[in-house]
């Protein structure tokens, strides 16, 4: 405007300090539920609460210091040096031109006003659509180059048994070309004879074999690979267990798994059964697969069951009873020796055929009081059961936990949603089904991040009400939220990206930075009304001048955010869904915003200035006039 270059960079600074401080406390406002967060997603996403709120802060004071420090220093207006700088400028100026005269039309004819608020209200319910479209899961799956098996031999099977098979296992698993290394354990964690853990590392990217796309070999591909080459042993049971599915909610019975529940009742029988039924109606419905429950029939069980009756009869002392059986059955420890690196226990007891079968134990002699041999079977009753491997209890409640891997292509949530159908099925009265592990987790996180999607969309309307002191403006200024989220989810339907924690993250990352938008152009209108000029002249005005800033930090935006949603590096899965919920968000919410704030600015002023008309005299009479000094208590009563 020919002001030397000190001028107007102090004038410049004076005219955008207002939107400046009133977008970054915004910004501050919608992250602060974010710190408070409970559980694990609180703990997650502190820091990333504390470096955006702190970072945003500091560019404030850089903002308004040291940016119009070096503009006075060294800006240059007018030298256009080379053609990409006049073709970005005469882009620029084209656009405002364009953009001028889209505003004279839309607010020059009243109802183009209400035929733009009404489309963009449609698109925004259309894209509400697509939550229902797009797969839900609590992460995604990360090509972290490693991966757990977990074979399950049959129910009885000897540590011999379960060592043959597991080393012929290894060996089919090292003749895959993408593996690196692989570390067995057999035996389980607890001891089970039947069990076998195996953790495997891949080779680096670069080393492995290339797929029919021409890609290298992911993890999640060698999964699917390894537990088909691995189906080769009858009655053994394949899990295969994803570390970076389970790294937020910990290990644990099921938690290892996407899909994890217990069901929980009085009856261990009637929980077995439902334990069966639940993992075939699983396994039925095509969407789950590697089902497992850790309600398993082990060996069959020898239970003696003394009659008190006979035992009083024959003078035998309970105590001495139970000690017989068990020192010639179980025997008694006395020693220990080593052979071949391995430590021996040396037990006393019967030979291996006096003890085996349950009548040997019936043939068995035990002295009663007064030193008389009494045969056993005599003096108990002896059943034979299958007994339980383990048994669990959740908060005091008998519990079976059952868990399971969702089939390729099928989502967590959709593989929960065939759970909860059915539980409707199957689960009677007296019986509960209780989410765990990563399920659990899953739930409990995005629910967490909406409620701190809700708060920080009530703190940031409470502090630009007091910045802008008005309940209307806040509103106008909002209203680029609604848009930011259409456009993420509809970048993650249309780059087949999931609905997870950090994309959520992005729709509240969003919710902080595509207000000031609509916060330069709020601002700016005001002034240009402050000095006289319409509503709609003023719009018609200050719009285009704030067009080239918004086009500006909204293209700097998007080009931050491209780098992440091409990574392909290691962790590059994380990535990419908050890269294009961000890009999708800021793209569509600039272009509605630039037409949709203009309109409901019109809109809202005139809608309030047919309401002040329509004011009751003496409340308008008693209202202060604002700018005005009230004398006397007079001033503010209504004649009568």
């Amino acid at each position: 405007m020919g002001q030397d270059k000190v001028t107007a960079s102090r004038v410049g600074a004076e005219q955008i300090q207002f939107a400046a401080l009133c977008a970054t406390l915004a910004i501050v406002a919608i992250f602060m539920p974010v710190l408070f967060m409970p559980g694990v997603m609180g703990k997650f996403f502190f820091q990333f609460g504390v470096v955006l709120s702190a970072s945003v802060m500091i560019s404030l004071l850089e903002a308004l210091t040291l940016a119009p420090m070096r503009c006075s220093q060294f800006l240059n207006v007018g030298l256009r040096r080379n053609i990409i700088e006049r073709w970005v400028g005469w882009c620029f100026d084209r656009l405002a031109v364009l953009y001028r005269w889209s505003l004279g039309v839309m607010l020059g004819w009243r109802p183009w006003r209400y035929l733009v608020l009404g489309a963009a209200v449609a698109v925004f319910a259309w894209s509400l659509t697509l939550v229902a479209r797009i797969p839900k899961e609590e992460v995604p799956a990360q090509d972290q180059g490693m991966y757990m098996v977990k074979l399950e031999a049959p129910i009885g099977s000897s540590m011999d048994y379960t060592n043959a098979f597991s080393r012929k296992a290894e060996e089919i698993i090292a003749s895959r070309p993408e593996i690196d290394a692989g570390f067995a354990t057999v035996g389980g964690w607890g001891g089970e004879a039947n069990e076998v853990n195996v953790f495997i590392t891949m080779k680096a990217r670069e080393l492995r074999p290339k797929t029919d796309k021409g890609t290298p070999v992911t993890q999640q591909e060698s999964m699917i690979q390894t537990c088909r080459a691995l189906s080769v042993f009858p009655g053994v049971n394949v899990i295969i267990r994803d570390p970076s599915k389970s790294s937020l909610s910990g290990g644990g019975r099921g938690g290892g798994l996407p899909v994890s529940f217990s069901i929980r009742g009085p009856e261990w029988q009637k929980l077995g059964e439902l334990s069966w039924q639940f993992t075939e109606e699983m396994l039925a419905s095509g969407k789950m697969v590697d089902t497992s429950t850790d309600f398993k029939i082990g060996m069959p069980e020898v239970q003696v069951v003394p009659n008190r009756d006979k035992t009083l009869a024959h003078k035998v002392d309970i105590q001495t009873l139970g000690e017989s059986i068990r020192a010639l059955v179980g025997g008694y420890k006395i020693a220990k020796f080593t052979r071949e690196g391995r430590r021996y226990d040396v037990r006393v007891r019967l030979l291996r055929g006096e003890r085996l079968r349950p009548e040997a134990i019936g043939s068995m002699y035990v002295r009663n009081t007064e030193g008389e041999p009494i045969r056993i079977s005599e003096l108990v009753d002896i059943r034979t059961r299958p007994s339980l491997q383990a048994i669990y209890r959740v908060n005091r409640a008998r519990a079976v936990t059952i868990g399971a891997n969702p089939a390729p292509g099928v989502a967590q949530d959709e593989a929960l949603a065939e759970v909860m159908k059915i539980k409707q099925r199957l689960l009677p009265e007296n019986y509960e089904l209780v989410l765990t592990g990563s399920s659990r987790s899953a739930e409990e996180s995005q629910r967490a991040l909406i409620f701190a999607f809700i708060g920080g969309l009530i703190a940031a309307y409470m502090v630009l009400a007091s910045q802008f002191n008005s309940f209307l403006h806040p509103f106008t200024i909002l209203l680029a939220l609604p848009f930011s989220m259409t456009g993420a989810l509809l970048g993650l339907f249309l780059f087949g990206q999931t609905l997870n924690i950090f994309s959520i993250m992005a729709l509240i990352l969003l919710a902080g930075i595509v207000k000031k938008n609509s916060i330069l152009l709020v601002d700016f209108t005001n002034q240009v009304r402050a000095e006289g000029r319409g509503v709609d002249d003023a719009l018609r005005e200050a719009c285009p001048i704030r067009l080239r800033p918004i086009l500006m930090t909204s293209v700097a935006t998007i080009a931050g955010a491209v780098p992440g949603a091409l990574a392909m590096g290691p962790g590059g899965e994380l990535r990419i869904p908050m890269s294009i919920a961000v890009v999708g968000g800021v793209l569509v919410s600039t272009i509605l915003t630039l037409f949709v704030v203009p309109c409901f600015y019109s809109i809202a002023e005139e809608w309030r200035a047919l309401l002040l008309r329509a004011w009751p005299a003496s409340v308008k009479a008693a209202r202060p006039v604002a700018g005005t000094t009230l004398q006397g208590a007079e001033a503010t009563l209504p004649s009568k």
